[in-house]
């Protein structure tokens, strides 16, 4: 049992997706500024940490994921003075802040790779990888992972747009600018990082074409067993690991690229990564489903998935992470409601919060923000626009946080770079602060009750067996206390039998049961959790 507090396993990690959060200067795009001056709102919800998608100088060929310059902040969202504030007013706060650090690839207009294409012979030809013949190797946004470049005669890797070289990590002087780069940022207080796409940082050493599969995309049609998951990269996570523990509660948690739970384990440990996402709620049941945007959310699944993490974190004794939403899927709410009830995704975040790991919640999840709606002509995404309409991209995902129903949703005072979702007026901050039943103080009811109590933060995951049909039920058992999570994902009022003990009741959507002995009742769609100490 865990009796310390550590922030990142025990506490709730916030996702913020800085162009989307808060304008603070009237351009239409959000900064830190912007984050800035909602910390008090982040302290009011109960976060422990915040998560800061790209701020960093960009062309925006991928919205932030091609960067041109990693020490440093973009114009647009503001200065190194104004990222050192954030810190301060974070820390302040006992709010911890994580970076993202996207170290697979840069932009094409680093300083990098400008020089890498202007000569064979330029020293940082090696920086990046070319080769006079490509192999089969497919990029994730669609087409092959190779651009021919007539400057130089050669082609150059890139496993997402053109405008994103994969850099090369088997160079020595890569890799002490790249760990270079985590030092920047860990000087200037930073907590944490997340590590994009990480273990695609090395290829294969031959290019040894990958074999191939059945698939609905090229990058589907392929086995991922050259291009990602090299052995070269557990030496890289030990070094890194050590500059991290060099500092005092410093932390990484990695973006398992095509990620599955026993894969995410491999790369955590001692002298590894501290955790790492296995994205086990948010991924369909196949790429069939997933061109189709269809996501199954119903008792079985959800316990299949737990039950398959448990067995891979709990063997290897590494911590999981449990996300329901981030900012390149389908946001939580849209896959499980209907229309604007927002009961199923209170049934979401109550499995992000009570479920054994830690929890990262998306901006915007808290109020339940539905996914925006586009035209085809105003898709921005780069995979949005390479496979509309059968996959319309992330954009739908990374809308202006809604803070309040004036213009813009509060976000800002100009045209926001992306629309805001027309629900606004109904669906914000402002609205649901006021609504004692709302999504947002449910969430927030919900973060201070796991914060309390230790069974939600470090207990053990029992299955209840015996459930009603559309009843998931669990224990989360510590040594000195045992919490039992009902959620009824029916439209029917449902019986569930409960372990016969004096259990006193926590928090309900329904109404709190006056006592509970052998059985409850659950209304449609009801979350219900009682302790027993």
């Amino acid at each position: 049992m865990m009796n310390d507090f550590l922030w990142w396993r025990d506490g709730v990690i916030y996702q913020i997706y800085p162009r989307s959060f808060a304008d603070s200067n009237g351009d239409g795009l959000g900064d830190l500024p912007g984050v800035t001056s909602r910390l008090d709102y982040l302290s009011d919800l109960g976060v422990d940490a915040i998560w800061l998608s790209p701020f960093y100088p960009t062309p925006d060929k991928d919205f932030g994921y091609d960067i041109s310059e990693y020490c440093d902040v973009d114009p647009r969202f503001g200065t190194l003075a104004d990222f050192d504030r954030l810190v301060t007013g974070a820390h302040r706060r006992g709010i911890r802040v994580v970076l993202d650090m996207v170290m697979n690839h840069t932009s094409d207009q680093h300083p990098w790779f400008l020089e890498s294409r202007s000569s064979r012979d330029n020293p940082k030809r090696d920086w990046f990888i070319w080769r006079d013949r490509p192999n089969n190797w497919q990029a994730s946004f669609g087409g092959k992972a190779w651009t021919f470049d007539p400057v130089t005669g050669q082609y150059f890797l890139h496993l997402f747009t053109p405008a994103q070289p994969d850099v090369n990590w088997r160079n020595p002087e890569v890799r002490k600018a790249q760990l270079d780069a985590f030092r920047f940022w860990l000087e200037r207080g930073v907590d944490g990082f997340r590590l994009d796409v990480f273990n695609a940082y090395f290829k294969d050493d031959r290019f040894r074409s990958n074999p191939p599969k059945f698939g609905l995309r090229g990058f589907d049609r392929q086995e991922h067993i050259h291009d990602i998951d090299q052995p070269e990269m557990m030496p890289l996570l030990d070094e890194l690991r050590a500059l991290l523990d060099s500092y005092p509660e410093r932390y990484a948690v990695g973006e398992t690229y095509l990620g599955a739970p026993e894969k995410a384990v491999s790369y955590c440990g001692p002298d590894k990564l501290h955790a790492a996402f296995s994205f086990d709620f948010t991924m369909p049941a196949s790429e069939a489903a997933a061109a189709l945007r269809i996501h199954p959310f119903n008792p079985d699944w959800v316990l299949q998935k737990i039950l398959e993490r448990e067995a891979a974190f709990d063997a290897a004794g590494v911590w999981p992470t449990t996300v329901m939403s981030n900012h390149d899927v389908m946001r939580a709410a849209s896959r499980t409601c209907r229309g604007a009830d927002d009961r199923m995704a209170k049934l979401a975040m109550a499995l992000l919060l009570t479920l054994r790991g830690t929890p990262f919640l998306y901006y915007g999840e808290e109020i339940g923000m539905r996914d925006l709606a586009l035209k085809r002509s105003e898709i921005m995404d780069p995979p949005g626009k390479k496979y509309w309409p059968i996959y319309p991209g992330r954009d739908g995902c990374r809308s202006p946080m809604q803070w309040d129903a004036s213009p813009n949703a509060g976000f800002s005072s100009a045209q926001p770079w992306l629309k805001v979702n027309p629900d606004y007026p109904r669906r914000n901050v402002a609205a649901q602060r006021a609504d004692p039943d709302s999504l947002f103080n449910f969430t927030k009811k919900l973060i201070a009750l796991r914060k309390g109590t230790p069974a939600l933060r470090g207990g053990n995951f029992v299955p209840l067996t015996g459930c009603p049909r559309g009843v998931l039920a669990y224990l989360r058992r510590a040594a000195e206390q045992t919490v039992l999570v009902a959620l009824n994902f029916s439209g029917r009022a449902a019986r569930l039998p409960v372990p016969a003990a004096a259990w006193t009741p926590l928090l309900s959507t329904g109404a709190l049961p006056a006592e509970v002995r052998t059985e409850v009742r659950l209304a449609p769609h009801e979350v219900l959790l009682l302790i027993n100490s």
